[in-house]
């Protein structure tokens, strides 16, 4: 179907506002009741006239196939129409009527697309690529409805995309229902790469030499025709729709999306170029020539209303957002000081001496590494460390000093790190200045540790120092029979606030 004739529309929220948009409202009608998809939605020079009109197709294939030979002045080929991606509940059996019996008629197409069959000859037809539920690719010539090419898949096929053309080299891109995606070639009969999804796809567009996949986690996803994942960027919300945006006057290429909380989502790579706001959760998308104007973009909504938009000829995109990209003040220049005589001399002594100082630094650095091997090896051997570092005795220790004076509370929390093995007969010791302290519990047991669990033992320490001056208290955990501690941990204790005020 053709659009009704252009009206204003204002109501799209933030992105009517056309002085501020890169957009031109130029029709709004929420009650079209047209209810379709991306791959439904094409436009194309149907009367060879130079007018490009929408054409909106909820058809079977069969359907749409008798369509075109119907409406058209002259034979036209499937590529002209670009119908793309087809919805399985749209569906039916495709009955050969012509010259060949190849196609079954239980066989169900799932998905289409195109191929160019010579790029060179502008008069070619293009092949059309048919993914069935039989788990089968089938490149036909819509002109002699003569089976090309045959592939087999591991699954049933819902997106595909093609790049190249057939009569030298081509590759081909099927998602599936298994959450996959496979690639194939010309002379491949099996899948050459599988891409394995997290989540089930929900749009597969290739943009120059990179697949973009939409997922039902809300993300997008880049992957390169070998399988590597490029980047992923996750979505406000969930994805309902996409498609290419191609501005060739530019040389533009990019992602649209449409989401479930009204935006329409304009990606180049991971970077976004601009958001624009719908009245209603767009559910299709399309973007190319309609009428005399190059650029244009037609939605259709979940209520069924028609969105149709112009890109103004002064529209430039540019990447923005804090998705990604180096912050804008990174761009600016800085303004760097004029270079003093100390700093010429400076450079001059550093360029004559650059190996000596590079001996000295590496010398210095060489001691500072054997110093802190030392201090660790002094901290194992002494068990100075919070943390066991024999696997026999996987222990945690974790000290906490609450209150202000001057008597203060102590809590051990004393922690079995191992698996499944629980820990039994240990003991815990304080060691203190009695001339500045007093414990009354200084010595104690420790209960059986389950692995996991956090074991909290507390005691209250008093300070009788009447002078604010505060010390260590070390803290050892010892095994019944062994006189070296098992670790230890140095709890500095904060002065008496209590005795300074009084």
């Amino acid at each position: 179907m053709a659009a009704a004739s252009s009206s204003d529309y204002n109501g799209c929220g933030a992105e009517s506002n056309e002085a501020n948009s890169k957009w031109l409202d130029a029709h709004y009608d929420p009650m079209a009741n047209i209810h379709t998809f991306s791959a439904c939605l094409a436009l194309a020079d149907l009367h060879g006239d130079g007018e490009y009109k929408d054409r909106i197709d909820p058809l079977t294939l069969k359907e749409m196939l008798e369509s075109i030979r119907e409406t058209a002045e002259e034979p036209l080929s499937v590529q002209s129409l670009r119908f793309l991606q087809l919805e399985l509940s749209e569906m039916e059996a495709f009955v050969n009527q012509h010259k060949s019996n190849s196609i079954k008629r239980q066989t169900v197409i799932t998905t289409m697309t195109t191929l160019k069959k010579n790029l060179a000859d502008e008069d070619a037809v293009s092949c059309l690529v048919l993914g069935t539920e039989n788990k089968e690719l089938l490149v036909l010539d819509p002109e002699a409805f003569t089976i090309l090419a045959k592939m087999s898949l591991p699954s049933v096929p819902v997106f595909l995309e093609v790049s190249g053309q057939f009569d030298v080299e081509f590759r081909l891109a099927a998602a599936c229902r298994n959450g996959n995606i496979y690639i194939l070639r010309r002379d491949s009969k099996h899948p050459k790469y599988c891409i394995e999804l997290s989540a089930q796809p929900v749009g597969l567009i290739r943009v120059h030499k990179v697949l973009v996949v939409g997922s039902t986690q809300d993300s997008l996803h880049g992957f390169t025709h070998k399988g590597k994942k490029l980047w992923t960027v996750q979505m406000p919300a969930a994805i309902l729709t996409m498609n290419l945006l191609e501005q060739h006057s530019r040389g533009l290429q990019a992602v649209m999306t449409g989401l479930a909380n009204g935006e329409v989502r304009i990606y180049r790579d991971k970077a976004l170029l601009n958001v624009i706001h719908t009245p209603d959760a767009v559910t299709s998308l399309c973007f190319g020539r309609y009428g005399r104007e190059d650029n244009t973009l037609i939605m259709t909504t979940r209520g069924g209303g028609l969105i149709i938009k112009i890109l103004k000829r002064t529209a430039v995109f540019v990447e923005g957002g804090s998705e990604v990209g180096p912050p804008p003040a990174q761009a600016m220049k800085l303004n760097v000081p004029r270079k003093t005589r100390l700093y010429v001399d400076q450079t001059l002594r550093e360029r004559e001496a650059g190996t000596a100082m590079h001996r000295a630094f590496q010398t210095d650095l060489y001691l500072l590494r054997l110093r802190a091997a030392r201090a660790y090896l002094q901290a194992l051997e002494s068990s100075l460390s919070p943390m066991s570092a024999t696997a026999r005795e996987p222990l945690k220790l974790h000290a906490v000093v609450q209150g202000l004076g001057p008597t203060f509370k102590l809590t051990l929390h004393l922690q079995n790190t191992s698996t499944a093995r629980p820990v039994l007969g240990l003991l815990v010791c304080c060691l203190y200045n009695e001339a500045l302290y007093s414990l009354p519990r200084a010595f104690f047991k420790v209960p059986l540790l389950v692995p996991g669990l956090n074991y909290p033992l507390e005691t209250f320490v008093e300070s009788l120092s009447n002078k604010g001056i505060s010390d260590i208290i070390k803290v050892l955990v010892l095994r019944e029979g062994q006189s070296a501690p098992l670790l230890s941990a140095h709890v500095n204790m904060p002065g008496s606030e209590g005795l300074a005020a009084a």
